[in-house]
Protein backbone atom coordinates (compact mmCIF):
# COMPACT_ATOMS: atom_id res chain seq x y z
CA UNK A 1 0.00 0.00 0.00
CA UNK A 2 2.49 2.24 0.83
CA UNK A 3 4.29 2.00 -2.63
CA UNK A 4 1.15 2.37 -4.48
CA UNK A 5 0.64 5.73 -2.49
CA UNK A 6 3.81 7.25 -3.30
CA UNK A 7 3.66 6.00 -6.88
CA UNK A 8 -0.60 7.26 -7.67
CA UNK A 9 -1.37 9.71 -4.89
CA UNK A 10 2.19 11.14 -4.27
CA UNK A 11 1.94 10.54 -0.52
CA UNK A 12 4.50 8.82 1.92
CA UNK A 13 2.16 7.50 4.70
CA UNK A 14 3.67 6.67 8.35
CA UNK A 15 5.37 3.66 8.45
CA UNK A 16 4.68 0.85 10.74
CA UNK A 17 8.39 0.63 11.34
CA UNK A 18 7.73 4.23 13.08
CA UNK A 19 5.74 3.04 15.34
CA UNK A 20 6.89 -0.34 16.54
CA UNK A 21 10.69 -0.54 14.96
CA UNK A 22 12.21 -2.44 12.38
CA UNK A 23 11.50 -6.39 11.69
CA UNK A 24 13.44 -8.57 13.86
CA UNK A 25 13.78 -9.88 17.01
CA UNK A 26 13.57 -6.21 18.97
CA UNK A 27 10.41 -5.38 16.55
CA UNK A 28 7.91 -3.71 18.65
CA UNK A 29 3.80 -4.81 19.18
CA UNK A 30 0.89 -2.46 18.46
CA UNK A 31 -0.55 -3.02 21.91
CA UNK A 32 2.11 -1.12 23.21
CA UNK A 33 1.70 2.12 20.77
CA UNK A 34 -0.41 4.73 22.37
CA UNK A 35 -3.87 4.77 21.64
CA UNK A 36 -3.60 7.92 19.60
CA UNK A 37 -0.62 6.99 17.33
CA UNK A 38 -2.42 4.11 16.75
CA UNK A 39 -6.18 5.99 15.81
CA UNK A 40 -3.89 8.31 13.58
CA UNK A 41 -1.81 5.45 11.77
CA UNK A 42 -5.24 3.07 11.26
CA UNK A 43 -7.83 5.74 9.80
CA UNK A 44 -4.52 6.89 7.26
CA UNK A 45 -4.91 3.12 5.89
CA UNK A 46 -8.43 3.05 6.04
CA UNK A 47 -8.17 6.39 3.80
CA UNK A 48 -5.20 5.70 1.49
CA UNK A 49 -7.13 2.73 0.43
CA UNK A 50 -10.39 4.39 -0.38
CA UNK A 51 -8.19 7.10 -2.07
CA UNK A 52 -6.74 4.17 -4.38
CA UNK A 53 -10.00 3.03 -5.42
CA UNK A 54 -10.73 6.02 -6.57
CA UNK A 55 -7.82 6.05 -8.49
CA UNK A 56 -7.86 2.37 -9.52
CA UNK A 57 -11.72 1.96 -10.18
CA UNK A 58 -11.68 4.06 -13.60
CA UNK A 59 -8.29 2.21 -14.69
CA UNK A 60 -10.49 -1.47 -14.86
CA UNK A 61 -12.47 0.30 -17.67
CA UNK A 62 -10.03 1.63 -19.80
CA UNK A 63 -7.32 -1.05 -19.57
CA UNK A 64 -10.57 -3.94 -20.25
CA UNK A 65 -9.99 -6.07 -17.80
CA UNK A 66 -13.02 -5.14 -15.44
CA UNK A 67 -14.56 -8.44 -16.89
CA UNK A 68 -11.52 -10.11 -15.08
CA UNK A 69 -12.20 -8.20 -11.55
CA UNK A 70 -16.12 -8.89 -11.66
CA UNK A 71 -15.96 -12.92 -12.74
CA UNK A 72 -12.73 -14.28 -11.64
CA UNK A 73 -11.28 -12.07 -8.55
CA UNK A 74 -13.84 -10.16 -6.84
CA UNK A 75 -16.28 -13.42 -5.92
CA UNK A 76 -12.90 -15.43 -4.99
CA UNK A 77 -12.04 -13.70 -2.07
CA UNK A 78 -14.80 -14.63 0.26
CA UNK A 79 -14.28 -18.29 -0.88
CA UNK A 80 -10.52 -17.89 0.08
CA UNK A 81 -11.31 -16.34 3.28
CA UNK A 82 -13.53 -19.62 4.00
CA UNK A 83 -10.84 -21.63 2.91
CA UNK A 84 -8.09 -19.59 5.26
CA UNK A 85 -10.18 -19.49 8.30
CA UNK A 86 -10.78 -23.41 7.80
CA UNK A 87 -7.01 -25.08 7.46
CA UNK A 88 -6.15 -28.40 7.96
CA UNK A 89 -5.29 -30.46 10.13
CA UNK A 90 -1.27 -31.52 10.51
CA UNK A 91 -0.03 -34.86 11.78
CA UNK A 92 2.71 -33.18 14.17
CA UNK A 93 3.97 -37.25 15.24
CA UNK A 94 4.44 -38.08 11.50
CA UNK A 95 6.43 -35.08 11.16
CA UNK A 96 8.10 -35.28 14.45
CA UNK A 97 9.23 -39.15 12.97
CA UNK A 98 10.04 -38.00 9.23
CA UNK A 99 12.37 -35.44 10.58
CA UNK A 100 14.82 -37.84 12.36
CA UNK A 101 14.50 -40.17 9.58
CA UNK A 102 15.41 -37.19 7.20
CA UNK A 103 18.51 -36.17 9.79
CA UNK A 104 19.69 -39.45 9.31
CA UNK A 105 20.04 -39.90 5.83
CA UNK A 106 21.20 -36.32 5.79
CA UNK A 107 24.07 -37.26 7.53
CA UNK A 108 24.84 -40.31 6.41
CA UNK A 109 25.03 -38.73 2.51
CA UNK A 110 27.42 -36.10 4.08
CA UNK A 111 29.72 -38.83 5.70
CA UNK A 112 29.85 -40.04 2.35
CA UNK A 113 30.77 -36.83 1.04
CA UNK A 114 33.97 -36.76 3.21
CA UNK A 115 34.85 -40.11 2.41
CA UNK A 116 35.00 -39.95 -1.34
CA UNK A 117 36.24 -35.77 -1.02
CA UNK A 118 39.58 -37.40 1.98
CA UNK A 119 38.89 -34.15 3.77
CA UNK A 120 36.16 -33.49 6.31
CA UNK A 121 34.95 -29.94 5.60
CA UNK A 122 31.61 -27.54 5.56
CA UNK A 123 29.31 -29.15 3.63
CA UNK A 124 26.56 -26.30 3.65
CA UNK A 125 29.23 -23.78 3.00
CA UNK A 126 29.43 -23.15 -0.91
CA UNK A 127 33.01 -21.52 -1.09
CA UNK A 128 34.59 -24.61 0.70
CA UNK A 129 32.74 -27.38 -1.62
CA UNK A 130 33.87 -25.44 -4.13
CA UNK A 131 37.28 -25.13 -3.29
CA UNK A 132 36.69 -29.30 -2.87
CA UNK A 133 35.12 -30.22 -6.29
CA UNK A 134 37.43 -27.84 -8.53
CA UNK A 135 40.55 -27.63 -6.69
CA UNK A 136 41.46 -30.68 -4.63
CA UNK A 137 39.12 -33.13 -6.87
CA UNK A 138 39.71 -30.85 -10.29
CA UNK A 139 36.05 -32.21 -11.65
CA UNK A 140 35.73 -29.06 -13.84
CA UNK A 141 38.86 -27.35 -14.95
CA UNK A 142 36.74 -24.76 -16.70
CA UNK A 143 34.43 -24.12 -13.71
CA UNK A 144 32.79 -21.10 -13.42
CA UNK A 145 33.43 -18.19 -10.61
CA UNK A 146 30.49 -16.20 -9.03
CA UNK A 147 30.74 -12.10 -8.62
CA UNK A 148 32.79 -12.41 -5.18
CA UNK A 149 35.78 -14.85 -6.62
CA UNK A 150 34.35 -18.22 -5.26
CA UNK A 151 33.32 -20.75 -7.36
CA UNK A 152 29.58 -21.21 -8.35
CA UNK A 153 28.31 -24.25 -6.98
CA UNK A 154 23.93 -24.03 -7.72
CA UNK A 155 22.09 -27.01 -8.24
CA UNK A 156 22.18 -26.33 -12.16
CA UNK A 157 26.12 -26.89 -12.11
CA UNK A 158 25.89 -29.84 -10.03
CA UNK A 159 23.13 -31.49 -11.75
CA UNK A 160 25.46 -31.14 -14.91
CA UNK A 161 28.22 -33.08 -13.55
CA UNK A 162 26.84 -35.15 -11.58
CA UNK A 163 27.48 -38.60 -14.42
CA UNK A 164 31.34 -37.45 -13.66
CA UNK A 165 31.45 -38.50 -10.17
CA UNK A 166 28.91 -40.40 -7.35
CA UNK A 167 30.20 -37.71 -4.98
CA UNK A 168 27.82 -35.13 -7.02
CA UNK A 169 24.79 -37.15 -6.16
CA UNK A 170 25.24 -37.40 -2.62
CA UNK A 171 25.99 -33.74 -2.03
CA UNK A 172 22.76 -32.75 -4.06
CA UNK A 173 20.86 -35.61 -1.54
CA UNK A 174 22.42 -33.80 1.47
CA UNK A 175 21.30 -30.32 0.21
CA UNK A 176 17.40 -31.72 -0.61
CA UNK A 177 17.32 -33.50 3.01
CA UNK A 178 18.17 -30.76 5.08
CA UNK A 179 16.39 -28.21 2.81
CA UNK A 180 12.59 -30.25 3.50
CA UNK A 181 14.17 -30.59 7.13
CA UNK A 182 14.57 -27.30 7.81
CA UNK A 183 11.84 -25.46 5.54
CA UNK A 184 8.91 -27.66 5.78
CA UNK A 185 9.20 -30.93 8.34
CA UNK A 186 10.29 -28.89 10.94
CA UNK A 187 8.55 -25.65 9.82
CA UNK A 188 5.11 -26.66 10.14
CA UNK A 189 4.16 -27.64 13.23
CA UNK A 190 5.04 -24.13 14.22
CA UNK A 191 2.51 -22.74 12.43
CA UNK A 192 -0.16 -24.34 14.12
CA UNK A 193 -2.69 -22.57 15.65
CA UNK A 194 -3.02 -23.21 19.01
CA UNK A 195 -6.65 -22.82 18.99
CA UNK A 196 -7.75 -24.68 15.83
CA UNK A 197 -5.04 -27.20 16.00
CA UNK A 198 -4.83 -26.70 12.09
CA UNK A 199 -2.54 -24.62 9.85
CA UNK A 200 -4.25 -21.71 8.22
CA UNK A 201 -1.94 -20.63 5.02
CA UNK A 202 -2.38 -17.13 3.51
CA UNK A 203 -3.71 -16.97 -0.23
CA UNK A 204 -2.56 -13.76 -2.14
CA UNK A 205 -4.35 -13.18 -5.45
CA UNK A 206 -2.20 -10.35 -6.83
CA UNK A 207 1.30 -11.72 -6.19
CA UNK A 208 1.72 -13.89 -9.16
CA UNK A 209 2.10 -11.85 -12.47
CA UNK A 210 0.20 -14.95 -14.43
CA UNK A 211 -3.01 -14.89 -12.33
CA UNK A 212 -2.15 -18.10 -10.30
CA UNK A 213 -2.60 -17.85 -6.26
CA UNK A 214 0.54 -17.92 -4.38
CA UNK A 215 0.33 -18.80 -0.56
CA UNK A 216 2.46 -17.77 2.48
CA UNK A 217 3.03 -19.37 6.27
CA UNK A 218 2.98 -22.25 5.34
CA UNK A 219 4.09 -21.48 1.02
CA UNK A 220 1.67 -24.46 0.16
CA UNK A 221 2.72 -24.18 -3.56
CA UNK A 222 6.48 -25.07 -3.11
CA UNK A 223 5.91 -28.14 -1.34
CA UNK A 224 8.31 -30.30 -3.62
CA UNK A 225 6.52 -33.29 -5.41
CA UNK A 226 8.95 -34.13 -7.89
CA UNK A 227 10.76 -36.25 -5.65
CA UNK A 228 9.95 -38.96 -3.15
CA UNK A 229 11.22 -37.08 0.06
CA UNK A 230 9.71 -34.62 -0.47
CA UNK A 231 6.02 -35.97 -1.60
CA UNK A 232 6.50 -37.63 1.84
CA UNK A 233 5.49 -34.34 3.24
CA UNK A 234 2.23 -34.59 1.88
CA UNK A 235 1.42 -37.74 4.07
CA UNK A 236 1.54 -35.04 7.03
CA UNK A 237 -1.41 -33.30 5.81
CA UNK A 238 -4.60 -34.95 7.22
CA UNK A 239 -8.65 -35.28 7.24
CA UNK A 240 -10.05 -33.70 10.78
CA UNK A 241 -10.87 -36.87 12.21
CA UNK A 242 -11.68 -40.29 11.76
CA UNK A 243 -15.11 -38.92 10.15
CA UNK A 244 -13.65 -37.17 6.97
CA UNK A 245 -11.15 -38.15 4.43
CA UNK A 246 -9.21 -35.95 2.16
CA UNK A 247 -10.05 -35.54 -1.51
CA UNK A 248 -7.44 -34.08 -4.05
CA UNK A 249 -8.45 -33.21 -7.50
CA UNK A 250 -6.63 -31.83 -10.11
CA UNK A 251 -6.76 -31.22 -13.54
CA UNK A 252 -5.46 -33.27 -17.02
CA UNK A 253 -2.47 -31.81 -18.29
CA UNK A 254 -4.81 -28.71 -18.47
CA UNK A 255 -1.66 -26.26 -19.70
CA UNK A 256 -1.39 -28.94 -23.06
CA UNK A 257 -5.04 -28.79 -23.31
CA UNK A 258 -5.34 -24.71 -23.37
CA UNK A 259 -2.06 -24.57 -26.05
CA UNK A 260 -3.99 -26.71 -28.35
CA UNK A 261 -7.59 -25.37 -27.77
CA UNK A 262 -6.04 -21.44 -28.14
CA UNK A 263 -3.72 -22.45 -31.10
CA UNK A 264 -6.12 -24.33 -32.92
CA UNK A 265 -3.67 -27.27 -33.52
CA UNK A 266 -5.39 -29.62 -35.39
CA UNK A 267 -3.04 -32.82 -34.97
CA UNK A 268 -2.90 -31.99 -31.00
CA UNK A 269 -6.61 -30.57 -30.72
CA UNK A 270 -7.67 -34.41 -32.31
CA UNK A 271 -5.11 -36.06 -29.77
CA UNK A 272 -7.00 -34.14 -26.90
CA UNK A 273 -10.89 -34.99 -28.41
CA UNK A 274 -10.26 -38.57 -28.97
CA UNK A 275 -8.61 -39.13 -25.60
CA UNK A 276 -5.51 -40.72 -26.88
CA UNK A 277 -1.98 -40.37 -24.33
CA UNK A 278 -0.56 -37.01 -25.72
CA UNK A 279 2.76 -38.10 -25.62
CA UNK A 280 2.27 -40.88 -27.06
CA UNK A 281 0.62 -39.03 -30.27
CA UNK A 282 2.96 -36.32 -30.06
CA UNK A 283 6.19 -39.20 -30.25
CA UNK A 284 4.49 -40.52 -33.30
CA UNK A 285 4.32 -37.35 -34.94
CA UNK A 286 7.44 -36.33 -34.33
CA UNK A 287 9.41 -39.96 -34.96
CA UNK A 288 7.17 -40.79 -37.70
CA UNK A 289 5.83 -44.24 -36.65
CA UNK A 290 2.67 -45.41 -35.27
CA UNK A 291 1.45 -45.42 -31.95
CA UNK A 292 1.96 -48.44 -30.95
CA UNK A 293 6.02 -48.34 -32.05
CA UNK A 294 6.50 -45.50 -29.85
CA UNK A 295 9.17 -46.10 -27.68
CA UNK A 296 9.58 -44.64 -23.78
CA UNK A 297 12.48 -42.98 -24.96
CA UNK A 298 10.40 -41.36 -27.57
CA UNK A 299 7.44 -40.35 -25.50
CA UNK A 300 10.36 -39.16 -22.71
CA UNK A 301 11.54 -36.80 -25.46
CA UNK A 302 8.07 -35.64 -26.77
CA UNK A 303 6.75 -34.99 -23.54
CA UNK A 304 9.56 -32.98 -22.61
CA UNK A 305 8.85 -30.95 -26.13
CA UNK A 306 5.47 -30.66 -24.84
CA UNK A 307 5.95 -28.88 -21.84
CA UNK A 308 9.18 -27.10 -22.81
CA UNK A 309 7.80 -25.61 -25.72
CA UNK A 310 5.10 -23.74 -23.66
CA UNK A 311 8.10 -21.97 -21.97
CA UNK A 312 9.50 -21.15 -24.65
CA UNK A 313 12.29 -23.76 -24.70
CA UNK A 314 14.90 -23.89 -27.34
CA UNK A 315 17.43 -26.87 -28.44
CA UNK A 316 19.74 -25.79 -26.51
CA UNK A 317 17.14 -26.35 -23.58
CA UNK A 318 15.86 -29.33 -24.63
CA UNK A 319 19.28 -30.84 -25.32
CA UNK A 320 20.40 -30.14 -21.62
CA UNK A 321 17.39 -31.25 -20.33
CA UNK A 322 17.27 -35.06 -22.18
CA UNK A 323 21.10 -35.61 -22.31
CA UNK A 324 21.59 -35.63 -25.98
CA UNK A 325 22.90 -33.53 -28.45
CA UNK A 326 22.01 -30.24 -29.87
CA UNK A 327 22.24 -31.42 -33.33
CA UNK A 328 19.50 -33.90 -32.19
CA UNK A 329 17.20 -31.70 -30.04
CA UNK A 330 16.89 -29.54 -33.20
CA UNK A 331 16.20 -32.26 -35.69
CA UNK A 332 13.08 -32.65 -32.72
CA UNK A 333 12.15 -29.65 -32.44
CA UNK A 334 11.75 -28.85 -35.71
CA UNK A 335 10.07 -32.03 -36.46
CA UNK A 336 7.74 -30.59 -34.00
CA UNK A 337 6.77 -27.50 -35.59
CA UNK A 338 6.01 -29.22 -38.52
CA UNK A 339 3.95 -31.51 -37.76
CA UNK A 340 1.63 -29.26 -35.04
CA UNK A 341 2.28 -26.42 -37.18
CA UNK A 342 -0.72 -24.23 -35.31
CA UNK A 343 1.63 -24.78 -32.35
CA UNK A 344 4.38 -22.82 -33.84
CA UNK A 345 1.85 -20.29 -35.58
CA UNK A 346 0.08 -19.37 -31.84
CA UNK A 347 4.00 -18.87 -30.55
CA UNK A 348 4.94 -16.82 -33.58
CA UNK A 349 1.23 -14.75 -33.66
CA UNK A 350 1.76 -13.98 -29.67
CA UNK A 351 5.13 -12.72 -29.50
CA UNK A 352 3.52 -10.20 -32.55
CA UNK A 353 0.19 -9.28 -30.96
CA UNK A 354 2.62 -8.47 -28.13
CA UNK A 355 5.35 -6.31 -30.07
CA UNK A 356 2.30 -4.13 -31.00
CA UNK A 357 0.36 -4.34 -28.13
CA UNK A 358 2.63 -4.34 -25.23
CA UNK A 359 0.76 -7.24 -23.63
CA UNK A 360 -0.91 -10.80 -23.92
CA UNK A 361 -3.88 -11.81 -22.87
CA UNK A 362 -5.87 -14.87 -21.50
CA UNK A 363 -9.32 -16.34 -22.77
CA UNK A 364 -11.50 -14.57 -19.80
CA UNK A 365 -9.55 -11.21 -20.71
CA UNK A 366 -6.74 -11.30 -17.67
CA UNK A 367 -3.70 -9.41 -18.68
CA UNK A 368 0.18 -9.34 -18.77
CA UNK A 369 1.86 -6.33 -19.76
CA UNK A 370 5.27 -6.76 -20.92
CA UNK A 371 7.61 -3.54 -21.18
CA UNK A 372 10.78 -5.69 -22.32
CA UNK A 373 8.62 -7.14 -25.54
CA UNK A 374 10.43 -4.54 -27.84
CA UNK A 375 13.60 -4.29 -26.15
CA UNK A 376 17.01 -4.16 -27.92
CA UNK A 377 18.85 -6.58 -25.73
CA UNK A 378 18.34 -9.86 -27.24
CA UNK A 379 18.89 -11.74 -24.07
CA UNK A 380 16.04 -9.12 -21.95
CA UNK A 381 13.73 -9.80 -25.34
CA UNK A 382 14.21 -13.68 -25.15
CA UNK A 383 12.51 -13.45 -21.80
CA UNK A 384 9.41 -11.26 -22.21
CA UNK A 385 8.97 -13.40 -25.65
CA UNK A 386 8.61 -16.76 -23.51
CA UNK A 387 6.63 -14.91 -21.19
CA UNK A 388 4.70 -13.70 -24.06
CA UNK A 389 3.89 -17.34 -25.01
CA UNK A 390 3.49 -18.61 -21.51
CA UNK A 391 1.33 -16.40 -19.87
CA UNK A 392 -1.86 -16.86 -21.84
CA UNK A 393 -1.73 -20.63 -21.10
CA UNK A 394 -0.71 -20.18 -17.72
CA UNK A 395 -2.97 -17.89 -16.75
CA UNK A 396 -5.81 -19.11 -18.33
CA UNK A 397 -5.43 -22.56 -16.35
CA UNK A 398 -5.31 -20.10 -13.05
CA UNK A 399 -8.89 -17.76 -14.28
CA UNK A 400 -10.08 -21.72 -14.98
CA UNK A 401 -9.60 -22.80 -11.17
CA UNK A 402 -10.18 -19.57 -9.90
CA UNK A 403 -13.79 -20.07 -11.91
CA UNK A 404 -14.34 -24.22 -10.25
CA UNK A 405 -13.35 -22.91 -6.71
CA UNK A 406 -16.32 -19.87 -6.85
CA UNK A 407 -18.32 -22.62 -8.22
CA UNK A 408 -17.67 -25.00 -6.10
CA UNK A 409 -17.61 -23.20 -2.83
CA UNK A 410 -22.02 -22.61 -3.56
CA UNK A 411 -22.47 -25.42 -4.68
CA UNK A 412 -21.14 -27.06 -1.40
CA UNK A 413 -23.45 -24.43 0.62
CA UNK A 414 -26.56 -25.39 -2.11
CA UNK A 415 -26.44 -28.45 -1.28
CA UNK A 416 -25.80 -27.83 2.45
CA UNK A 417 -22.93 -29.84 2.58
CA UNK A 418 -20.95 -30.14 5.70
CA UNK A 419 -17.32 -31.20 3.56
CA UNK A 420 -15.01 -27.95 2.87
CA UNK A 421 -12.47 -26.91 0.51
CA UNK A 422 -9.40 -26.58 2.43
CA UNK A 423 -6.09 -26.34 -0.08
CA UNK A 424 -5.39 -25.34 -3.97
CA UNK A 425 -2.37 -25.54 -4.81
CA UNK A 426 -1.81 -24.52 -8.77
CA UNK A 427 -4.16 -27.28 -10.75
CA UNK A 428 -5.32 -28.89 -7.65
CA UNK A 429 -8.26 -28.27 -4.90
CA UNK A 430 -7.92 -30.44 -1.72
CA UNK A 431 -11.16 -30.83 0.27
CA UNK A 432 -11.74 -32.31 3.53
CA UNK A 433 -15.15 -34.49 3.26
CA UNK A 434 -17.32 -36.21 5.11
CA UNK A 435 -17.16 -39.72 4.27
CA UNK A 436 -21.23 -40.21 3.96
CA UNK A 437 -20.82 -37.42 1.45
CA UNK A 438 -18.21 -38.35 -0.61
CA UNK A 439 -20.03 -39.84 -3.46
CA UNK A 440 -21.95 -36.75 -3.58
CA UNK A 441 -19.10 -34.19 -3.39
CA UNK A 442 -16.98 -36.08 -5.95
CA UNK A 443 -19.60 -35.57 -8.90
CA UNK A 444 -20.11 -31.83 -7.54
CA UNK A 445 -16.09 -31.44 -7.88
CA UNK A 446 -15.87 -32.88 -11.57
CA UNK A 447 -18.58 -31.48 -12.67
CA UNK A 448 -17.74 -27.80 -11.44
CA UNK A 449 -13.86 -27.86 -12.56
CA UNK A 450 -14.86 -29.16 -16.17
CA UNK A 451 -17.09 -26.60 -16.71
CA UNK A 452 -15.78 -23.99 -15.14
CA UNK A 453 -13.89 -21.93 -18.29
CA UNK A 454 -15.07 -24.23 -21.44
CA UNK A 455 -11.89 -24.35 -23.83
CA UNK A 456 -12.69 -23.17 -28.17
CA UNK A 457 -12.41 -26.24 -30.34
CA UNK A 458 -13.86 -28.53 -28.21
CA UNK A 459 -11.23 -29.78 -26.72
CA UNK A 460 -12.03 -31.46 -23.36
CA UNK A 461 -11.30 -30.52 -19.89
CA UNK A 462 -10.65 -33.39 -17.65
CA UNK A 463 -10.77 -33.21 -13.90
CA UNK A 464 -9.96 -36.72 -11.48
CA UNK A 465 -10.72 -36.99 -8.21
CA UNK A 466 -8.98 -39.28 -4.86
CA UNK A 467 -9.25 -40.08 -1.80
CA UNK A 468 -7.21 -41.15 1.53
CA UNK A 469 -6.21 -40.72 4.62
CA UNK A 470 -3.67 -37.71 3.87
CA UNK A 471 -2.60 -35.58 0.91
CA UNK A 472 -0.60 -38.18 -0.65
CA UNK A 473 -2.83 -41.17 -0.35
CA UNK A 474 -5.57 -39.04 -1.98
CA UNK A 475 -3.61 -37.44 -4.66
Amino acid sequence: MDLLSAKYLGYEPVHIEELIGKKGKGQGNMRDVEPGKVKEYAAEDADITLQLMHQFKPLLKSLEVQSVFDKVENPLVKVLTDMEFEGIRVDTDFLREYSKELEREAKAAEERVYQQAGVRFNLASPRQLGEVLFEKLKLDPKAKKTKTGQYATGEDVLVKMALQNPIVDDILAFRELTKLKSTYVDALPVMINRKTGRVHTSYAQAVAVTGRLSSNNPNLQNIPVRTERGREIRKAFIPRDDRHLLLSADYSQIELRIVAAISGDVNMCEAFRLGKDIHTATAAKVYGVSEAEVTKDQRRHAKSVNFGIIYGQGAFGLAANLGISRTEAKEIIDNYKKEFSGISRYMDDTILFAKENGYVQTLMGRKRWLRDINSSNFTVRGFAERNAINSPIQGTAADMIKLAMTALHSAIKKAKLQSKMVLQVHDELVFDALKEEVDQLKPLIIESMQNALPLPNNVPVIAEVGGGANWLEAH
